[in-house]
């Protein structure tokens, strides 16, 4: 299924900290959004001009996935999917459809391996079949969450399918869960989490909205809470996220913050009560938040305030309370955003890309880069750079700097980007919608 072209050359407070989600080392990008859940990566010397003729290997994927690429080792893993087959005359607006009659073929959710070094699969396994697929829209896939690795185990998940653990040395299912359901409406999104021995997974749903923990060495469930609020609705439509949590420490507290429809909840880690709740209007909230400056960053979606600044030491409902500022133009829907230091860069859905001070929420600068974006960008301190990665190919490499916008270089694939970069030592591994490609600088590739 997959091959590898022969002729391609080889080329803060002390109190409040960020918990990175695995004790993985700033080399290994084990989640989505690397070590941090941030978009940020220690490594130098990254590359900034992209072709297929620079690539040190591509290798072709088919199917349809939104999932990014996680690394560990000499290993690259990645969820894969076909393309979309929905029921005759489903809708977006008739979300519950599904099949009536199994399919003959299953949809077919995998888990694919690849060498690092040479990009060779390594492995390609089929992790869930499913003759009942729901209805997903056709902006999303059945593999759109990214998946988190750690020695010797890669966590899968795809939303109501099923999450599974695979021993990343044989290839082999350690455990699997296919009783988490929901009605996703039009697809699922949220990516897992895992923390200590928990993994926690979020199910934003049409008909139910809750998030649970897992035990992530058996996959047994350690606890789930609904959501628990009055979304002032009756129509799921309005209820939908796609946010993956960021776990965090206040005070010696590890907290679980989740924004979700309307409203964010940060919920204690180990037992999932509640801590605080930030209601924020909004459906669709699917950025990753962020933490710095005391201060936890929401992205929320559609809502009236877009990007909300939260102290997070507070108990209850600390809406009117804890919000320090909060932001409504330029914001994104669907990428992420990053943070360095007191400055704060993000890229909206339609290519504007903006730095604010992290602090106040006042505005720096905003530059167009053109495109439209629904992959997280990657920002290198070390190198001064931020990437934007967009759905027509073109990857902008930006200055990373509160002064003034500059772009470094541009360059662009044949295929566009919804999945989101990761870093290995100082080579970029890029998913566009047809291939993976490994990049190295010229000066390591020599």
């Amino acid at each position: 299924m997959f091959a590898v072209p022969g002729d391609l050359p080889m080329r803060f407070l002390a109190t409040l900290t960020l918990t990175c989600c695995s004790m993985a080392a700033a080399q290994e990008w084990n989640q989505f959004r690397g070590p941090n859940g941030d978009g940020s990566t220690d490594a130098t010397g990254l590359p900034t001009k992209f072709s297929d003729d620079a690539a040190t290997w591509k290798v072709p994927m088919e199917g349809r996935a939104w999932s990014s690429p996680v690394v560990w080792g000499n290993q690259v893993w990645l969820t894969n999917a076909p393309e979309l087959r929905n029921p005759p005359g489903a809708s977006n607006k008739q979300a519950d459809i599904a099949a009536k009659e199994p399919l003959k073929e299953p949809v077919r959710l995998s888990a694919v391996c690849l060498d690092l070094k040479s990009g060779q699969v390594v492995h390609d396994l089929i992790v869930f079949e499913v003759y009942r697929p729901q209805f997903c829209h056709e902006t999303n896939s059945y593999a759109s969450p990214t998946p988190v690795i750690e020695d010797g185990r890669l966590y899968v998940h795809f939303g109501t399918y099923g999450t599974a653990c695979i021993d990343t040395k044989t290839g082999k299912k350690v455990w699997e869960r296919t009783d988490i359901n929901v009605i996703h409406w039009r697809g699922a999104g949220s990516s897992p989490v895992v923390h200590g021995n928990q993994m926690y997974l979020t199910f934003d749903g049409y008909d139910k909205q809750f998030i649970t923990a897992l035990d992530k060495r058996t996959g047994d469930t350690v606890w789930r809470r609904d959501r628990g609020i009055d979304y002032g609705t009756d129509n799921g439509d309005f209820k939908k996220a796609y946010s993956t949590p960021q776990v965090i420490t206040v005070e010696g507290r590890d907290l679980v913050v989740s924004p979700f429809a309307k409203a964010t909840i940060a919920y204690d880690a180990k037992s999932g009560d509640v801590v605080w709740l930030v209601r924020h209007g909004g459906m669709n909230a699917a950025a990753r938040p962020l933490f710095g400056n005391g201060l936890v960053y929401v992205n929320a979606g559609d809502g009236r305030d877009a990007l909300v600044a939260i102290d997070p030491t507070g108990q209850g409902d600390i809406t009117e309370t804890n919000i320090k500022w909060r932001r409504g133009k330029m914001t994104p829907k669907r990428p992420s955003q990053t943070l360095s230091g007191t400055t704060y860069f993000m890229i909206d859905d339609g290519g504007v890309a903006t730095c604010l001070d992290a602090t106040t929420g006042e505005l720096h600068w905003k530059g167009r880069v053109g495109g439209k974006y629904w992959a997280s960008p990657l920002h290198s301190p070390g190198d001064g750079h931020l990437y934007f990665f967009s759905q027509d190919g073109k990857i902008s490499v930006v200055e990373a700097s509160p002064n003034e916008f500059k772009l470094v270089a541009a360059s662009k694939l044949p295929a566009g980007f919804n999945a989101s970069p990761a870093v290995a030592g100082n080579a970029l591994i890029l998913r566009t919608f047809d291939h993976v490609y490994r990049f190295d600088s010229p000066a390591a590739a020599e």
